[in-house]
């Protein structure tokens, strides 16, 4: 199970303004009891230091559901380390037997736990991307659609997501809207199925997954998100992220160095997907639990019909590529 998924948010009730960044007493002396509780087992103490709100909005069902899954995975705690407040949550680094997380805790004055979430832990060092360095073209030839893109939850749902916050999800329609050419209820119907998908640039294959099945239209598979998938890795180290390809139909594997141009696979309907379409992001590492999504520029395409040159298309978009 992915770290966003079982580190997700449980439970953000904020009180008051930000503390001093020196640890206070008070919080010291609730994640203390945080800690025993958790490595001993003891979750119905951990809900008995909650306050009256807290314990209404996490019943004790969800906190034993959360407690577990999180010591299933990551162990007990070994070692705390303060780091500032963020409102009035008291940040921890903390390493668990399996790993580091960032555990903040909200104590009230009279010492009761009033919010409680935990989420991936991120070296500072990681490297800041605002934008692609690295010369990009479209990963496809002919004209598709941005159906999400941009930098609003309005324009782009993916914006939630910190790893592709500035992703695209792509399709092929036709003049009057519509992504099929019958019913829509096969994905050969569909005019993105089986399209090429190229590399947008020059790059090394550092992930190739083939295999999962396609679904069929309509229907998700959350159990592998997204689906049969290539990431590319720049001579920038940049990292570019394609989804949801068409099963068996990946033409590199990993180790592979790639030029712009070259045929990655064909598009599909893997995965977390509910249609066929193109999934593509650039990411500024590897690994996509501490990875920020870095905003797509194209060298030049034709948008709407207008040559447009360092462009990020948003939804709505029609666009091609042009030399």
């Amino acid at each position: 199970m992915k770290l966003q998924s079982i580190l997700t948010i449980l439970l953000s009730l904020t009180f008051g303004a930000a503390f001093s960044q020196a640890e206070s007493p008070g919080s010291r002396y609730i994640s203390a009891k945080f800690e025993k509780y958790y490595n001993n087992g003891q979750f119905d103490s951990i809900f008995a230091t909650f306050s009256e709100q807290t314990k209404t909005a996490l019943p004790l069902d969800k906190t034993k559901a959360f407690l577990t899954n999180l010591k299933s995975n990551y162990g007990n705690i070994i070692k705390r380390t303060f780091l500032e407040y963020q409102s009035s949550f008291a940040v921890y680094k903390t390493a668990f037997d399996k790993g580091v997380i960032l555990l903040n805790i909200s104590a009230d004055k009279d010492s009761t736990i009033n919010g409680l979430y935990a989420k991936p832990y991120v070296p500072d060092t990681l490297p800041v991307l605002p934008r692609n360095i690295t010369a990009m073209h479209l990963p496809f030839k002919g004209e598709w659609t941005v159906f999400w893109g941009g930098d609003t939850k309005e324009l782009n749902y993916h914006v939630a997501v910190k790893f592709q916050k500035n992703a695209f999800d792509i399709v092929i329609n036709n003049q009057e809207g519509k992504s099929f050419k019958t019913n829509g209820k096969t994905n050969e119907d569909y005019y993105a199925f089986g399209q090429p998908i190229i590399a947008p640039c020059d790059g090394e294959v550092v992930l190739a997954v083939d295999g999962v099945k396609d679904n069929v239209p309509g229907e998700l598979n959350p159990m592998f998100v997204s689906g049969n998938t290539v990431l590319l890795k720049t001579k920038n180290k940049e990292y570019v992220f394609f989804a949801h390809f068409k099963q068996h139909s990946i033409k590199v594997k990993q180790g592979d160095v790639i030029k712009q141009g070259q045929l990655i696979g064909l598009c599909g309907n893997s995965g977390n997907s509910s249609e066929p379409h193109l999934h593509f992001h650039l990411q500024n590492v590897e690994n996509t639990n501490q990875a920020t999504g870095v905003k797509c520029y194209f060298e030049k395409l034709n948008v709407n019909g207008v040559v447009k040159t360092d462009y990020s298309p948003i939804k709505g978009d029609k666009i091609s590529e042009t030399r």
